[in-house]
């Protein structure tokens, strides 16, 4: 029997989001401390990882994610190993929700790059309902687990295809994200989109790292709309791949353009090296459709105003990075999943 109701697992994960709107002192010295453990993760970065957590979890989109599932019932509870993520702050926690939401245990292996911050809102969390203190365990090996859900790289999901392949899982491999401009935006959407671009240093699967253009474009007003990004040029290793990746360009006398933090590249790559953003014309939305339907399985989402149909999630200028609790990594019902696994 599940331990909680649907009712008051909203009332408990929105009570954590609210907590964490106001963090608490020890979540504060966290925030100005991780970047001495992880150069990314500034201050700025992890605050928003957090708030992006907090807004996440309010009552009404609770409802109507859970509404979705059916959670009360006998089932036994299965142990769920998670390898989590490190590349931006906080990016295992929806896994991490995931399990205990649907009355299993989880066995978490955090990356050695975002440990820290994922204890603490655990700890948070079992301070508000003590009973998830005892769902969860912290581990340096997945030993003993019913089912795996696991994230990575395309050459680490081969090497958790052969360990893992022989339970019920969930193999996440890299997925790049994408912008579509028809060239009528304006610079209020641009400026938005750098959001999409910058936030988390372009660390992220919802990263654009690829615009589409039309033939013709031209990127004046696209730079201009950007320029409040500028400092992120100060940020030591951000600096040292923009000047790498320049140097390479110059050297090799490379076609690209350059606005001083940001280097603009024609290639029809999805993803691109950081501080680079590729770019690509096409001659009609319908075109840029047939690539995206093509590609659908290395696309996270795909950031547009223009009226786009695929398999990706299309989201507004300035969201990619602020996900709903249904907008699930790769398009995978980790709910489901997991309440399949659960019920097994």
């Amino acid at each position: 029997m599940s331990k909680f109701t649907k009712t008051q697992l909203i009332e408990i994960f929105a009570t954590l989001g609210n907590r964490l709107s106001t963090p608490d002192e020890e979540l504060l010295a966290l925030i100005e401390t991780e970047k001495q453990y992880n150069a990314w993760f500034t201050p700025e970065s992890v605050t928003e990882a957090i708030d992006a957590i907090s807004r996440m979890l309010n009552k009404e989109d609770l409802s109507t994610w859970l509404n979705n599932y059916t959670i009360e019932g006998d089932r036994s509870i299965k142990k769920i190993g998670l390898i989590l993520a490190g590349n931006i702050p906080l990016v295992g926690f929806h896994d991490v929700l995931c399990v205990l939401i649907s009355g299993n245990f989880a066995l978490i292996k955090t990356s050695s790059q975002d440990s820290r911050l994922i204890k603490h809102i655990l700890q948070i969390l079992a301070d508000i309902e003590p009973y998830f203190a005892e769902q969860y365990s912290l581990v340096e090996r997945l030993e003993n687990f019913d089912a795996v859900i696991a994230t990575g790289s395309n050459n680490s999901s081969r090497y958790f295809d052969y360990y893992f392949g022989k339970v019920p899982n969930i193999i996440r491999k890299n997925r790049n994200s994408i912008a579509v401009l028809t060239g009528d935006e304006t610079t209020d959407q641009l400026s938005k989109l750098g959001h999409d671009i910058f936030d988390y240093f372009g660390l992220g699967c919802r990263s654009v790292s690829k615009l589409m253009v039309p033939k013709g474009y031209r990127f004046n007003t696209f730079f201009e709309s950007i320029e409040s990004f500028n400092p992120i040029i100060h940020h030591n290793k951000y600096n040292n791949n923009y000047g790498y990746n320049r140097s390479i360009y110059l050297v090799g006398n490379e076609q690209h353009l350059d606005n001083n933090f940001l280097l603009l590249k024609e290639n029809p790559s999805l993803s691109s090296p950081l501080s680079v953003l590729f770019y690509e014309y096409y001659d009609d939305l319908q075109s840029v459709q047939d690539l995206l339907q093509q590609q659908s399985d290395n696309i996270q989402c795909i950031v547009s105003a223009a009226p786009i149909k695929s398999g990706s999630q299309v989201v507004d200028f300035g969201m990619s990075q602020q996900p709903a609790l249904w907008d699930y990594a790769d398009n995978v019902d980790t709910m489901g999943f997991l309440l399949g696994v659960h019920g097994s």
